[in-house]
């Protein structure tokens, strides 16, 4: 009993810590340590994929002049960012566009920059996305190829037109520049041999009356015989609270693209889900981030999302407090909803001895998918402001909500 009190105190002091390093920074922030390099907007991590995976951007178009950019503080710049993530799967996707003389890098230096780059950074990369490839790409891929692994060069995927990565990734919380969007209507509009390309999405197919994902929670509950909380919500966590509280890395970790879609074409059927059968407690957390990632509006609505971003304004010792008065505006069933997800995942940071997983951890895993812009895509200087706000919510939920109990509901005046 003393030595796990010993442990859960040196968990929280390292906890004290980084909460001390990490203090709150955005692109646009002068005080950002990488300002020179990030108020270009070269780097921006995009939400999550299909499959719960970061989805990290890197724009040549946005790449200054050689003279006025130092490649070696953007080497670490790019270290900086995807250490907040390479413990968890992600993908790079690469836009090619806007990559002149002018503003590349030397081959040596990515040579060095590759080489910088050990296990940690590669073992976790799931894909790497290059978007609108050229001749140049292939020639100094060909370069490389001999100090490049096989297992890595497999992650390696060439994307001709834009619309291709709508099959892998969450097209759109993906942060695309205009530049390239130009270039990819060029490019298009050049096909003239070719038949005019096709609708971008097929028509709408009316959802089955069991649907569950990709329809409103009022949608949910009117097929669900009223239903408070949305069937695959309580299924996964209900799982999850027997199979996956010591989990290391829970939440953390991806599955193979057919599974999700397997399960997910279980739950719209309304067919029985059974976990056992695939013997990995990684696929019902990667369904329900899924679900959550796909409702037609974020749990927290889209009317509460400036109020989200102006967290970092608040005073700290007023943050606790202004959150729960943000997610007490928030309709009804969403709150409930809302209340049942982050009391389940509070107590998945009571088991951090195992699983690893802080109010920090899970929230750079969920802000994502909890909030997001009406329009547009989430950028960088965006995602800070979610994942305290995300965070808060987790580590003080019993002050926010006002109890351990989920389900109970609130009282409103009058």
């Amino acid at each position: 009993m003393a030595a796990c009190a010993e442990q859960l105190a040196d968990i929280e002091l390292q906890r004290e810590e980084e909460e001390q390093r990490n203090v709150p920074i955005t692109a646009d922030d002068p005080s950002n340590p990488f300002y020179d390099v990030a108020r270009h907007g070269i780097i921006q991590v995009s939400g999550d994929d299909l499959f719960g995976r970061k989805q990290i951007v890197f724009s040549s178009c946005r790449l200054p002049p050689s003279h006025q950019l130092d490649h070696r503080r953007l080497l670490q710049f790019l270290k900086f960012t995807l250490d907040q993530y390479v413990e968890m799967d992600y993908i790079l996707v690469y836009f090619h566009c806007g990559l002149r003389s002018s503003n590349k890098p030397s081959l040596k230096w990515l040579r060095e920059a590759y080489g910088e780059f050990d296990r940690k950074y590669k073992k976790n990369l799931k894909a790497l996305y290059v978007v609108h490839p050229t001749n140049f790409i292939r020639i100094v891929w060909n370069i490389f190829k001999p100090l490049i692994s096989r297992k890595f060069g497999k992650k390696l995927k060439y994307v001709n037109y834009l619309d291709e990565l709508r099959e892998h990734l969450n097209y759109e919380q993906l942060f695309i520049p205009a530049d390239v969007l130009r270039h990819d209507e060029k490019l298009r509009a050049a096909q003239s041999d070719a038949p005019p390309p096709a609708a971008r999405t097929p028509p709408p197919r009316p959802p089955l009356p069991t649907q569950q994902f990709g329809v409103t929670l009022h949608y949910i509950r009117e097929r669900s015989g009223g239903a408070l909380i949305p069937p695959v919500m309580a299924h996964t966590i209900d799982y999850l609270k027997l199979k996956g509280l010591r989990t290391e890395g829970i939440f953390r970790r991806s599955v193979q693209v057919q599974i999700i879609k397997d399960v997910q074409k279980l739950y719209n059927q309304g067919k029985p889900v059974d976990f056992e059968v695939y013997q990995n407690v990684h696929v019902p957390a990667v369904i329900l981030k899924s679900f959550l990632r796909e409702l037609p509006e974020p749990l927290l609505t889209f009317r509460v999302y400036n109020q989200v971003q102006e967290i970092l304004g608040v005073e700290s010792s007023l943050r606790v407090s202004r959150c729960k008065q943000v997610v007490e505006g928030l309709p009804e069933h969403n709150f409930t909803v809302l209340k049942f997800l982050l009391g389940f995942l509070h107590t998945v940071t009571q088991e951090i001895i195992f699983n690893k997983m802080s109010a920090s951890n899970l929230a750079c895993v969920f802000g994502v998918n909890l909030a997001w812009p009406r329009h547009g895509s989430i950028s960088l200087s965006a995602i800070t402001p979610i994942n305290i706000f995300t965070e808060i919510l987790i580590e003080h939920f019993p002050a926010v909500f006002g109890s351990e109990h989920a389900l109970e509901t609130r009282t409103r005046p009058g």
